[in-house]
């Protein structure tokens, strides 16, 4: 994938920021003080799942066919163990990077003019038998850090292919009266849904949104404003990708359902609370799917 006109020299990057051999990006940023300080939002437990719901979709009754853009994320087969059954179990196939699944990506998943995150040649990361540089592998020890709700049209959503900027995200901090710090996991709400809204031109992410992001050292990006189709840059079509991820090494968590969220931050007049991943410990993937927890 390549950057069209926009000079790699002027977009944000933490390539050498952390070595040639770093593997978790901004998840640097997450130290022993930034997650003690995430913890001590969990005051009330309430606890709210950021996941879209999924039912799987069965393999039996035709041919074998894998997930699909248009089929749902996730296949089931039933097995059954002994006769009688003594136990149920099921073979599950899925897609990572379904836009019917929440998932997190992995600093590979995106390659800029031959390159992954941070700078490493992308033959050098990939081959046919696998990833060896910048994989799911760097999730191993889950993620836990503050994370701060910045919605973007309360009570409504954005209007249609709104080009998302920080200045966006400077009015959403005014209105709650809370700083993004270095460390944050960042979740957006525009009101948008990628599978509800899937037929409209969507409300996507700008360079300059990027580069606000870049500036308050995010650690994580959920939420369901992400690259527009069509772009709302076409210079640029996937910013959030092609930079936030594959140049800042910010691990995305892709297609998140913030609406409850952002219910629950109202009822509580909270916008922060303690964010958990732990994603399943999957080796060499691009991507693996995740049920993030807003904790409070």
């Amino acid at each position: 994938m390549e950057l069209d006109d926009h000079s790699t020299e002027m977009l944000p990057s933490n390539w050498g920021r952390w070595g040639i051999d770093d593997e978790i990006g901004t998840l640097n940023l997450i130290t022993d003080d930034v997650r003690a300080r995430a913890v001590a939002e969990a005051r009330v437990g309430t606890s709210v799942s950021l996941a879209m719901p999924v039912d799987p979709a069965s393999m039996m009754g035709g041919p074998f066919a894998p997930p699909t853009p248009s089929s749902p994320p996730v296949l089931q087969a039933m097995l059954y163990t002994g006769a009688p059954p003594m136990a149920m179990a099921e073979v599950l196939i899925m897609s990572p990077h379904h836009a019917g699944l929440t998932h997190l990506d992995a600093v590979v998943h995106v390659p800029v003019d031959g390159e992954i995150y941070p700078g490493r040649p992308l033959a050098d990361a990939v081959d046919a038998g696998g990833v060896r540089h910048g994989s799911t592998a760097a999730f191993a020890d889950g993620v836990v850090t503050r994370g701060v709700l910045l919605d973007l049209s309360p009570g409504s959503r954005l209007p249609s292919a709104h080009p998302v900027t920080g200045a966006d995200f400077d009015a959403a901090e005014r209105r709650i009266g809370v700083h993004v710090e270095p460390g944050d996991a960042l979740v957006v709400r525009g009101g948008w849904s990628a599978t509800r809204d899937m037929g409209e031109p969507m409300p996507g992410m700008t360079l300059d949104a990027i580069a606000w992001m870049h500036e308050r050292d995010v650690a994580v990006y959920a939420g369901d404003i992400g690259d527009a189709h069509p772009p709302v840059d076409r210079q640029l079509p996937m910013p959030l990708h092609q930079v936030g991820l594959a140049r800042l090494g910010m691990p995305l968590v892709d297609l998140a359902d913030v609406d409850e969220l952002s219910t629950v931050c109202d009822g509580l007049g909270r916008w922060t609370f303690l964010l958990t991943l732990a994603p399943l410990r999957l080796r060499g993937a691009t991507g693996v799917p995740v049920n993030p927890l807003a904790i409070f």
